[in-house]
């Protein structure tokens, strides 16, 4: 059985201790090493080189996972495997497999069309550099969209440079003559043809996506798709998908008709007016209707990113048709996998209790503070004490040495901390004002501006104007 022995610190070693009994490993057996240092954060490769000699019978090391350094080298000096384990020694459960699906997602079978919706008034490198980002973040399929009476005389050419770049490539209109122009310069696919329109199909390569011919006309649709059928081509089918409340279980009743009366076929439905029409974090919506996607085996997705909350739908397709597929194939939940669509809340948000935090802020002997998250609040402690707040400003009258030292450099240091968080998740922020969360938030914040004030230095821009 393999032996594994865990690095770690003074501040550390009894909660390491009780993690890995409570995780009665049956696959290996373990020893706690405290390497000299109080905070096992605080290790680095270097400092292991120097204090570590006797590694009999070890067949592995495991240390915290902000170890500093190259442990390559130190792996090469030992002899044997020296690793990073996670950043919170209590995600260790889930690191050894516990309580985790831990398997690779490198398998998907829906294929995501990404629209550039203003196509014919972008120049082709604004069209390329569009493609290109949509690409990176995981599309399958360039959808040039053409809109109706806007010419788009640099269609031809944009396919071109797409094909150059090794793209694949469709024409979103309703206009014959554009489909026609798309599919005689190169274009893959062809968004989209109706029982009226079919018969351009017989004329060209490209695979049509086939949609009804009116609204909710899923008839139409069906004997567009019998004439594909009886030619032996190549096709896509789309019974197409209306926002809430204006059809939208009703659109997805016909998508469940269309899967049952044609088993075989291909189908795409496109989420943007779902994505794009509800204001709504597109993470939840995009995950929810990927596991729709996944219960038909409907393989063709298009997407658009044209709304401001909307500018990750790409991204987070790519991912949840990932989870969507190994949870399919493992019969299971679409929980455990990933949590990248975890962007607001996360599973478990707060690994150690406000208990286990000052039982270790006793053992602190340094003037250093520490801040750690707890269900009760921030906690920021050092060897004066423990201190527990849910709004940082009200931490500052407790930390003396902050008060004396660097009142302007607190208060800059929430605000920049705000302003990092709005442009990294592209919120609103505003000076003075906390984020807003809606509904995701267990309290909105309020606040007397006026004790704001007392924290900033008096010759504030800021603080001027509001007087």
């Amino acid at each position: 059985m393999e032996q594994i022995l865990f690095l770690t610190g003074k501040l550390a070693e009894r909660g390491l201790e009780r993690i890995l009994q409570a995780m009665q490993p049956a696959d290996f057996t373990y020893r706690v090493l405290n390497i000299g240092v109080n905070v096992a954060a605080l290790m680095s490769a270097e400092m292991i080189n120097r204090r570590l000699q006797n590694v009999d019978g070890i067949d592995r090391i495991i240390v915290p996972g902000l170890c500093a350094g190259d442990l390559d080298q130190s792996s090469r000096r030992l002899g044997i495997p020296v690793l990073r384990g996670p950043e919170e020694m209590k995600d260790l459960p889930a690191f050894f497999g516990q309580g985790a699906k831990a398997r690779p997602l490198d398998r998907y079978t829906i294929r995501i069309f990404a629209e550039i919706v203003d196509a014919p008034r972008m120049e082709i490198e604004a069209i390329i550099n569009q493609a290109d980002a949509y690409v990176r973040d995981g599309a399958d399929v360039i959808d040039l969209g053409c809109l109706p009476a806007v010419p788009f005389p640099h269609l031809e050419a944009s396919i071109a440079a797409l094909r150059e770049r090794g793209y694949l490539i469709s024409v979103d209109s309703l206009e014959t003559d554009d489909l026609l122009r798309g599919a005689r310069s190169g274009a893959h696919y062809l968004l989209s043809l109706k029982e009226s329109t079919v018969d351009l199909a017989a004329d060209v390569d490209a695979v049509p996506v086939l949609i009804p011919e009116r609204a909710g006309d899923l008839d139409s649709l069906f004997r567009a798709i019998d004439v594909m059928l009886e030619r032996g081509r190549p096709f896509l089918a789309d019974s197409v998908l209306d926002p809430i409340h204006f059809g939208l279980t009703e659109s997805l009743v016909r998508y469940s008709r269309l899967r049952q009366r044609y088993p075989g076929i291909e189908i795409m439905m496109g989420t943007g007016n779902l994505s794009e029409l509800t204001d709504a974090d597109t993470t939840g919506l995009n995950a929810f209707m990927l596991g729709i996607l996944s219960e038909l085996r409907i393989d063709n997705l298009l997407t658009t990113q044209v709304s401001a909350h909307a500018r990750s739908v790409v991204r987070e397709l790519d991912v949840g048709r990932r989870i969507m597929f190994a949870a399919r194939e493992d019969t299971s939940l679409p929980k455990g996998y990933d949590g990248s669509l975890l962007t607001i809340h996360d599973r478990k948000p707060f690994p150690y209790t406000e208990m286990e935090i000052a039982e270790t802020a006793k053992e602190i002997r340094d003037p250093s503070y520490r801040v750690q998250v707890s269900e009760a609040g921030i906690h920021v402690y050092n060897r004066d004490g423990m201190v527990t707040a849910r709004d940082p400003f009200d931490l500052f009258p407790h930390l003396k040495e902050l008060q004396s030292d660097a009142p302007h450099a607190f208060y800059m240091g929430v605000e920049l901390a705000r302003a990092q968080l709005a442009w990294q998740l592209g919120k609103r922020y505003m000076q003075d004002e906390p984020l807003q969360w809606g509904c995701a938030a267990r309290e909105r914040a309020r606040r007397d501006p006026n004790a704001l004030h007392a924290y900033k230095p008096s010759g504030s821009t800021l603080a001027k104007a509001k007087k």
